[in-house]
């Protein structure tokens, strides 16, 4: 069996040329989960894919992550064979934030008579949740307010930051040796985003070679970024992966 992440964008948000960073999880060829859905992100899924996505995981509800959930709502509620469907998964304290940013306008359509919801399998999570069999690890992150940023592991294979500063004691408990990290990282941090100076003062050497960095500025601080001597994503990139472990039997 073979696991890839597909990254269809890698960009801050300002670097719209970049796309904005969403992941897809792949096994065998296969979209199993999609990984923030930005303005830009469903045509980039359909693109690849030919079909909406049928999981997604919210890391956080800034814009340039779920810009594209309005438009993903109709195309889902316009097919009663989709509609209801495609499971939204997002920890239980994101859910005020999401609801706000993508479900409360007044008249989700013109219409009326429609709950924005309802076109979607909501599944709020705190640890974790079950997917196809496996176990994925949700994680906080520090991104902007403490309690509104969560990343995403599968035991042996990955681990997906989202927007965040350092996070070392987070990821020393859930990376092993073989998992990749995706790491947001620009050239020059911020109170909100990681810089490459503090990945460097963070993070130990070990951990820094599994890291696979994305979220960065421009195509020219992507060169940068490998000048220093960092693997970077790039969009449209595939990615291979370990096997995930067997779930943890406590998992649940």
């Amino acid at each position: 069996m073979n696991w890839h992440l597909h990254f269809l964008g890698v960009g801050a948000a300002h670097a719209v040329e970049l796309g904005s960073s969403a992941v897809v999880l792949e096994r065998d060829g296969e979209p199993m989960l999609l990984i923030d859905c930005g303005p830009d992100t469903l045509d980039r899924y359909l693109a690849a894919y030919g079909a909406l996505p049928r999981a997604i995981f919210i890391t956080h509800t800034h814009m340039d992550h779920v810009g594209g959930m309005e438009r993903l709502f109709t195309r889902l509620w316009f097919d009663e064979h989709l509609r209801g469907r495609t499971r939204v998964f997002a920890h239980a304290g994101l859910l005020p934030w999401l609801q706000m940013r993508v479900g409360d306008y007044p008249g989700a359509l013109a219409e009326g008579g429609v709950n924005y919801w309802e076109a979607f399998h909501l599944v709020p999570c705190t640890r974790g949740f079950w997917l196809d069999g496996l176990w994925f690890d949700v994680f906080a992150t520090r991104h902007h307010v403490p309690g509104t940023s969560f990343g995403l592991a599968l035991d042996g294979s990955f681990a997906y930051t989202g927007d965040t500063r350092p996070i070392p004691e987070v990821l020393s408990e859930l990376v092993g040796e073989s998992m990749l990290v995706a790491h947001d990282c620009g050239l020059v941090g911020n109170p909100s985003h990681t810089g490459v100076d503090d990945i460097e003062r963070e993070y130990p050497a070990a951990l820094r070679r599994q890291m696979l960095l994305y979220h960065y500025g421009s195509a020219a601080d992507g060169a940068a970024l490998t000048a220093r001597g960092y693997r970077i994503a790039r969009s449209g990139e595939r990615i291979a992966l370990a096997m995930p472990h067997e779930p943890r039997a406590a998992a649940g």
